[in-house]
C-alpha cells in the first residue's frame, strides 16, 4: 500500500519548482489519496481525535507557559489566582488543558482497545505498535509532570512518593532521585524540571507521532476483519471518504469535551489540589490522576518496594513484546471468539486496578445489592483484589495469548474485504457486479 502511486499533478510553475526540490505538497496530497480499507469503523477514527487532543495541548500549553511561574511561592498562585482569574480566558484555557489531559488519555486507551481486539499489533505493523507504546509511556510521563506543575497538596505529595520510587533500585536509586530532585528534598529545582521536562516533552511526542503515521503509511491501516488488502476493491481513497468520518467523530468528541471544559471543570481532579502545597501537612489519601492509577494499584499490590516497582515496569513493558507473544495468525478477535473471552475478561480486571488504585490501601469496602456494605475482613480485601487482578493483566499477555494462539479453533477468515462488505446487491457502488460467495 505504500507503494500506491503518487496522483498529484503541479498545476503552476511555483508549484513544479517547490515539488522538485520540497515536495511537501505531493506528500500532502499522497496522504488525501492514500489508499484505505474500505470497512473501518468508528473505531478507527481515534487516530485523528488523538491529533486533536496533542495539538489542542500544545496551543494551550503553550499559552499557560507565558503565565506561569515555576517557583515553589509563586506557582500555586499563579495558577489559582493568575491565570484562573487575572489572565483573559485563562479560565478557558487552564480548563482546556487541564480537561484535556483526560480526554487525551480517554481517546488513546480506546485507541488501544481497539488495536489489541483486532490484532493491529501484528505483522507487518509491529513497528507501527511498538512507536505507539513509546507515545503512551511519553504521555504518561508528561502528564505526571503536568500534574505536579499547581503544587497543591496533591501535587506536591504525589511527586514526593512517585519520584521517591527511584530510591528502590539499589546503589543507583539514590543519586537518581537526588539528580530528579534537584537536592535532597522535592523543593524548587524539582519543580523548574518538572516544567521544562512538561513543556518539551510534547514536542517529542508530536515528533514520535510523526514516524507512528509514516509507519501506519508503509504496510497500511489494519482493518476489522485482520484481512490484507488485495485489490484496489478493498480500498477507498482516505479523502473525502475517512476525512469527513474523522471530523464527524472529532465534532462528537468535541461536545463531550466541552461538558467537561464548561460544566465539570474539576470533576476529574483532586480537590486537595486546590490548597497550596504544605511540606508539614501528608493529604489523607495520595492517588495519581484516574489514568495513572492502574498501574498505582499494580505498584501498591506488592509489598516489596523493589518489586513493586519493577511490576510497575513491567506492566508497561509487557505491551512491547506483545507482537511476539501472541502467537495465533489470526488477527481479529472476530474470528476468535475464545480470546475474545479472555479479552474482555483483561478489561474488567483493569478496571478493577483503576478502581483499585483509587481507594484506600486498606480499604474493606465491598459493592452488595443494598449499596456499599462495609465488611470487618482479617485480610486486606483491596490489596487482595489489587494482586488477583495484577496477576491475570500479566497471565493475559505472558500465558494465555501465547497458548491460545497455538490451541484455540478460530472463526474462518474471509479471503479479501469485498467479500463480507459487497457481497450484498445494497452495497455494491453503481455499476459494480457482485462479488463471488465465497465459504465461511
Amino acid at each position: 500500500m505504500s507503494e500506491h502511486p503518487s496522483t498529484y499533478n503541479p498545476g503552476s510553475a511555483f508549484e513544479r519548482w517547490l515539488d522538485t526540490r520540497l515536495p511537501i505538497v505531493r506528500f500532502g496530497a499522497d496522504l488525501m489519496t492514500f489508499p484505505t480499507p474500505r470497512n473501518l469503523i468508528y473505531w478507527y477514527t481515534f487516530g485523528g481525535i488523538l491529533a486533536f487532543c496533542l495539538a489542542v495541548q500544545i496551543v494551550t500549553g503553550i499559552v499557560l507557559a507565558m503565565h506561569y511561574d515555576a517557583s515553589g511561592t509563586g506557582a500555586f498562585i499563579s495558577v489559582q489566582r493568575g491565570i484562573m482569574r487575572d489572565v483573559n480566558y485563562g479560565w478557558l484555557i487552564r480548563g482546556l488543558h487541564a480537561n484535556g489531559a483526560s480526554m487525551f488519555f480517554i481517546a488513546v486507551y480506546l485507541h488501544i482497545l481497539r488495536g489489541l481486539y483486532y490484532g493491529s499489533y501484528k505483522a507487518p505493523r509491529e513497528v507501527l505498535w511498538l512507536l505507539g507504546c513509546v507515545i503512551y509511556v511519553l504521555m504518561m510521563a508528561t502528564a505526571f509532570m503536568g500534574y505536579v506543575l499547581p503544587w497543591g497538596q496533591m501535587s506536591f505529595w504525589g511527586a514526593k512518593v512517585i519520584t521517591s520510587l527511584l530510591g528502590a533500585f539499589p546503589v543507583i536509586g539514590k543519586p537518581l532521585t537526588t539528580l530528579l530532585w534537584g537536592g535532597f528534598a522535592v523543593d524548587d529545582p524539582t519543580l523548574n524540571r518538572f516544567f521544562s521536562l512538561h513543556y518539551l516533552l510534547p514536542f517529542v511526542i508530536a515528533a514520535v507521532v510523526a514516524l507512528h503515521v509514516w509507519a501506519l503509511h508503509v504496510p497500511g491501516n489494519n482493518n476489522p476483519t485482520g484481512v490484507n488488502v488485495k485489490s484496489n476493491s478493498d480500498t477507498l481513497p482516505f479523502h473525502p471518504f475517512y476525512t469527513v468520518k474523522d471530523l464527524f467523530a472529532i465534532s462528537v468528541f468535541m461536545i463531550l469535551f466541552a461538558v467537561f471544559v464548561f460544566y465539570l471543570p474539576d470533576a476529574m481532579g483532586k480537590v486537595d489540589n486546590n490548597i497550596a502545597a504544605d511540606p508539614l501537612k501528608t493529604p489523607a489519601h495520595i492517588v495519581p490522576e484516574w489514568y495513572l492509577l492502574p498501574f498505582y494499584a499494580i505498584l501498591r499490590a506488592v509489598p516489596d518496594k523493589l518489586t513493586g516497582v519493577l511490576a510497575l515496569a513491567g506492566a508497561l513493558a509487557v505491551l512491547f513484546v506483545l507482537p511476539w507473544l501472541d502467537t495465533s495468525k489470526v488477527r481479529s478477535m472476530r474470528y476468535r471468539p475464545t480470546a475474545r473471552i479472555y479479552f474482555f475478561i483483561w478489561v474488567f480486571f483493569s478496571l478493577v486496578l483503576g478502581w483499585c488504585g483509587s481507594q484506600e490501601p486498606d480499604g474493606q469496602i465491598v459493592s452488595g445489592f443494598a449499596g456499599p456494605v462495609f465488611i470487618d475482613y482479617d485480610i486486606n480485601s483491596v490489596t487482595w483484589l489489587s494482586r488477583i487482578s495484577a496477576l491475570y493483566y500479566f497471565a493475559y499477555f505472558l500465558v494465555i495469548l501465547p497458548i491460545l494462539g497455538m490451541t484455540e479453533t478460530t472463526l474462518p477468515v474471509p479471503d479479501s474485504l469485498y467479500t463480507p462488505v459487497l457481497s450484498h446487491p445494497a452495497g455494491l457502488p453503481v455499476g459494480a457486479a457482485a462479488a463471488p460467495e465465497t465459504k465461511g
